[in-house]
């Protein structure tokens, strides 16, 4: 394994889509010196962690993946994980990323030095200084615990759906699951024929679209495989037709043509009218992600579940209580309960002039320029950063743009001769201005649900507001006024060197 160096060009957090992106995209640049520090021993972030049974992308296959890296192997319609995860690794080794990849080194700390004007990395691992960093930590990294009462002081096996329990047999078991999005509704269908009862605690119930998975035939992965262009067509379908589901998010009413095909779902899934009534949203379709699921609703149809919509009042050591004073005894507890996203913990371990970290300069609302860039924090670029997420489409269509963009600012200082850029505060000001304005009346700010969307003080620093072809518009040139860029100065050039 390659060792920590003292100092390389560009120092890469993460090595999901985001990391390996980067460092394939720098090396098409011509640019070798980079290290990628990871905090775990493989590549692949998100889809490495992520393990539990049923795990799977809701995105179709063909339009989860880089856009130069065809896939005409993939079994289905929608990939399951084991299959991205194999694919990001196919993709770090094809591309030459791996000697690059530092495995077990857990960043701790990144600070821009003011006078020497690079980046100060601490790893657990040890320290390296870099020209600039590139943060790929994505916002699915850093699972979320429930603030409920009592719930340390649980005796029984408890684990996130990120950092799923492979060795503990549920079979036979009383299982409670706290959570009902995008994880929890692909592993409950597996769990639930194991255990002995389940109990799905809900807070809202989510808006659910029929999947329609299926096999992908052998004759239509060696007709991809031979024709690489048409797998290519079939992405552009899929990325147009899933551009339009935005408009119903952008100019929400009730009733819209998604709404109804959701509420057919249920009621030809679900027959029991108080099941259906629990199980019916009471916000608009988008306010949350709209989730995909064509055994969710079975599942919890079986004698085995039962659905529980009051209020967690405390969780003792061997079981829940409910606001209704119900006690339900279990032997182990599921939380399906997403991700630190708004409040992202990389805020909190990155420092720029004057030493003040992301978190401090946010105060809770995080912002950046074309969610990419961050006045006050000279040569970082940030991927997957503040309102690049997607309710509609492809985050890695997001990721490409992005990469895009960094090579085009790299272009820029190259013939400029600059070493540090800066994003101009009034520029990122104006951006985040409209990017807010955009969003009032939206489904995403006005649906009626509280989502991790918004962060703590009530703005939308998630979302990008609409079709995503205008991001790659913006993305697409590099406008050197909207920064500064300057020459180091002579006397921080041997450390650089």
């Amino acid at each position: 394994m390659r060792e920590l160096p003292e100092h390389v060009r560009f120092a890469i957090a993460g090595s999901g889509f985001a990391g390996i992106g980067a460092g394939i995209k720098l090396g098409q640049a011509g640019i070798e010196d980079f290290v990628i520090l990871e905090r775990a021993s493989d590549v692949g972030g998100t889809w490495r962690d992520n393990t539990y049974p049923g795990c799977a992308c809701d995105v179709p296959s063909h339009l989860y993946s880089f856009s130069f890296e065809p896939n005409p192997r993939w079994s289905r319609t929608f990939s399951p994980q084991p299959e991205i995860w194999d694919y990001l690794r196919h993709c770090s080794t094809k591309y030459g990323i791996d000697p690059h990849v530092l495995f077990n080194h857990t960043v701790t700390e990144a600070a821009w030095d003011d006078e020497a004007e690079v980046w100060r990395i601490e790893t657990d691992q040890g320290s390296l200084t870099a020209d600039f960093f590139i943060s790929g930590v994505g916002a699915l990294s850093e699972p979320k615990l429930p603030d409920i009462p009592g719930i340390e002081s649980f005796e029984g096996r408890m684990f996130h759906s990120a950092q799923w329990d492979h060795d503990y047999d549920l079979t036979d078991k009383r299982v409670a699951v706290i959570g009902t999005g995008a994880s929890s509704i692909q592993f409950v269908p597996k769990i639930q024929p194991q255990v002995k009862e389940l109990h799905l605690y809900q807070r809202s119930a989510p808006w659910i679209m029929p999947q329609r998975d299926r096999d992908l035939t052998t004759l239509e992965q060696r007709f991809y495989k031979l024709f690489p262009p048409a797998q290519l067509a079939m992405r552009a379908a899929i990325y147009w037709m899933r551009e339009l589901f935005v408009l119903g998010f952008m100019h929400p009413r009730k009733g819209s043509p998604g709404e109804r095909i959701s509420r057919r779902h249920l009621h030809s899934q679900v027959k029991d009218p108080e099941l259906r009534r629990k199980l019916t949203p009471h916000y608009r379709m988008g306010c949350k992600r709209v989730l995909i699921s064509d055994n969710y609703y079975p599942a919890l149809q079986q004698p085995n579940v039962d659905v529980v919509t009051d209020a967690i009042a405390e969780i003792k050591p061997h079981s829940i209580v409910t606001a209704d004073g119900t006690e339900r005894e279990i032997d182990a507890l599921i939380l399906g309960t997403g991700f630190y996203v708004t409040d992202m913990p990389v805020a909190n371990y990155v420092r720029g002039r004057g030493g003040k970290t992301m978190a401090e300069l946010w105060q809770g609302s995080p912002q950046a320029y074309l969610g990419t860039t961050v006045n006050g924090f000279p040569n970082l670029f940030f991927l997957v950063g503040p309102n690049t997420g997607l309710g509609h489409n492809s985050i890695v269509f997001m990721i490409e743009s992005q990469l895009n963009y960094i090579l085009e600012c790299l272009e820029h200082m190259k013939a400029r001769g600059a070493d540090v850029f800066e994003v101009r505060e009034e520029v990122q000001t104006a951006f985040n201005e409209r990017i807010q304005q955009r969003l009032e009346g939206t489904v995403w700010n006005t649906g009626g649900c509280a989502s991790w969307y918004l962060d703590e003080n009530g703005r939308n620093t998630t979302i990008w507001p609409g079709f995503t072809w205008p991001f790659r518009q913006e993305t697409r040139h590099f406008e050197p006024a909207d920064y500064v860029l300057e020459a180091r100065s002579p006397a921080t050039e041997p450390l650089a060197a």
